[in-house]
């Protein structure tokens, strides 16, 4: 007989915190944030395991966190996280985060603690809770899909035979995707697939476990490189990846989609990245050159520190210079917007310049935001003015805080795009950037003529 299952409401304390932290992500720390095919989420109360490719840190189980709303996971994630700082440690167990320790990062005597965490996670599954886990054991800095270990399908099959085989286990697969890895304002999105359950399998478990692990793997992995953006040539991988950036756009447009939409850049980003497959295998010696002369492309934009951008649409010097006025205008206010804004983002960038993993800079970003510097600045600002002017004026510079700290935000951001397209004209006559507005004509005509060839 099929085991009923609970479902679980999170508490008003614990659903608050979370509605707190998803308005930081979703609306400061991220421009826009997508949930992708949520009916496939089986219903609370379903045991239910996410199994997802890990590319950002904290930002992955974060995204998953607020995809998946009114429930309340636990996720299992790297050990070595839990030990930079207890106010870490403390932020990520207040999120339901779960430490999986490995031996090649944090040392064979350091596996005997996954006993508990297993024994934990088990039972809870088993009891209809949601588990989150990152098969890969380790993040990258990008788009493909590295090596499963199968921790994950042992840990449901061992959850299932706590109740002697008679609860249905079901993993959803799902993907992380991100238009940048380092930036706040950007775009990100969670999209689920189809949910494989376990159950099937449960006889070949008991004969041959690993056999069944394996076939379980199998199909949620080739789901999960089905969801996202699974480069796999690594060699090419840094030209393959400009390319995507810059003709990439020009590609989503000719099949009729948005370039500045993530979701369906995602979907031309994964047609474009298979067409080079094709192109390659067809004309290898043309697309290694392609990808060559797209190498050097980037090192020259690199060096002219410009955007790719302006190739295609060079701002005139007199809209320049109503944009120089307008920020000569608004920079008391950028001044003003800078308390304490621009904390937020120091204060991170301090710490993450003495590590060797850069991708720890979102998650430095969002978890010192969300704990200490705006709850501690915000509170204070709010008793200074209430002291020194009135409650009311108090409660209207707190309200305005986030947007003045997307100002501050966007005024930096625009006035170095400015500052790009200054040094694009001013570059204009020069044989350096002829030669390289002529190697980037090269290159889109090469892909013009590669893509048209394959179909």
């Amino acid at each position: 007989m099929e085991r009923k299952t609970k479902t679980y409401k999170p508490g008003v304390i614990y659903r608050l915190f979370k509605t707190y932290l998803r308005f930081i992500h979703d609306k400061l720390y991220y421009r826009h944030t997508y949930c992708i095919n949520p009916e496939n989420i089986p219903a609370d109360g379903t045991p239910l395991m996410i199994v997802s490719n890990h590319q950002n840190c904290l930002n992955d189980p974060l995204g998953i966190l607020f995809a998946i709303r009114d429930r309340k996971p636990n996720f299992i994630t790297r050990g070595d996280i839990f030990t930079i700082h207890p106010l870490i440690q403390k932020f990520l167990l207040s999120i339901g985060l779960l430490p999986s320790f490995r031996i090649n990062y944090e040392g064979e005597e350091a596996l005997s603690n996954n006993k508990e965490m297993f024994r934990i996670s088990g039972r809870e599954l088993v009891n209809g809770r949601t588990i989150v886990l990152f098969p890969e054991a380790g993040h990258q800095d990008k788009h493909w899909l590295g090596e499963f270990s199968l921790g994950y399908t042992k840990l449901a099959f061992e959850a299932a035979e706590l109740h002697n085989f008679e609860t249905d286990i079901q993993i959803l697969p799902s993907c992380n995707h991100y238009s940048d890895y380092y930036h706040v304002q950007e775009q990100f999105l969670v999209k689920f697939g189809t949910p494989v359950s376990i159950q099937p399998f449960y006889e070949l478990y008991k004969n041959k476990p690993r056999t069944a692990q394996r076939q379980v793997n199998a199909l949620v992995r080739k789901q999960i490189e089905g969801l996202m953006l699974n480069i796999e040539d690594l060699d090419n991988y840094q030209s393959i990846d400009f390319l995507r950036n810059t003709y990439g756009k020009k590609y989503a447009q000719r099949n009729g989609l948005d370039k500045e939409s993530l979701p369906d850049r995602l979907i031309s980003d994964k047609a474009f990245v298979k067409d080079l497959e094709q192109a390659k295998t067809k004309s290898e010696k043309a697309i290694i050159d392609t990808y060559k002369g797209a190498l050097a492309l980037e090192k020259g934009i690199k060096e002219l520190k410009i955007n790719d951008q302006l190739f295609d649409k060079t701002p005139s010097g007199s809209y320049i210079i109503l944009q120089l006025i307008a920020y000569a205008i608004l920079f008391p206010l950028w001044i003003f917007s800078l308390w304490p804004n621009a904390l937020n983002f120091v204060l991170p960038k301090l710490i993450i310049n003495r590590m060797t993993d850069k991708l720890f800079y979102g998650t430095f970003v969002y978890a010192l935001s969300s704990i200490l510097t705006i709850p501690i600045f915000y509170a204070l600002s709010f008793i200074l003015i209430c002291i020194y002017i009135n409650i009311l004026s108090a409660l209207i510079y707190i309200a305005l805080l986030p947007l003045l700290g997307l100002f501050a935000w966007y005024y930096r951001k625009f006035f170095i795009q400015t500052c790009q397209a200054i040094r694009f004209r001013s570059n204009l006559g020069t044989n350096r950037l002829k030669d390289l507005i002529g190697l980037r004509t090269k290159i889109y005509n090469q892909l013009d003529t590669l893509l048209e060839g394959i179909k």
